[in-house]
């Protein structure tokens, strides 16, 4: 993968990952006694805001975050009755995964189970 494809496919990633090192340097000069425990907590705390990011642009660069782009026959199934979700618009979400920290702002697809009337997010 080249450098444009990566900007192109997680946009300002390393503008992100740049400002994360500067900061944890800063961190470490202006903190030259740190614990092991209090340096592990800055990067984590540093690396959740990296992460965040990284989920939040690969969930959004999924094949299923756009339902209405899709071929019917290939959009993805109501989970409690198996009938196709068909696309009603985007909708922006807050969504706090189990393993991290911090909410992620994302917009995709908003989907409708037509044979049973439940409204969601397609999967993935």
């Amino acid at each position: 993968m080249d450098e444009d494809e990566l900007d192109r496919r997680l946009p300002g990633w390393r503008e992100l990952s740049d400002a994360v090192g500067r900061e944890l340097i800063a961190w470490r000069q202006a903190h030259p006694r740190a614990t092991l425990r209090q340096i592990e907590d800055a990067v984590y705390e540093a690396m959740q805001r990296l992460q965040a990011r990284a989920l939040q642009q690969v969930v959004l660069a999924s094949g299923v975050a756009d339902v209405a782009a899709q071929a019917v026959a290939e959009r993805p199934r109501c989970p409690q009755c198996g009938g196709r979700l068909e696309p009603r618009g985007r909708q922006r979400r807050v969504l706090r995964p189990a393993r991290q920290r911090l909410p992620l702002d994302v917009e995709r697809s908003h989907t409708v189970c037509a044979p049973c009337g439940v409204g969601r997010l397609p999967p993935g």
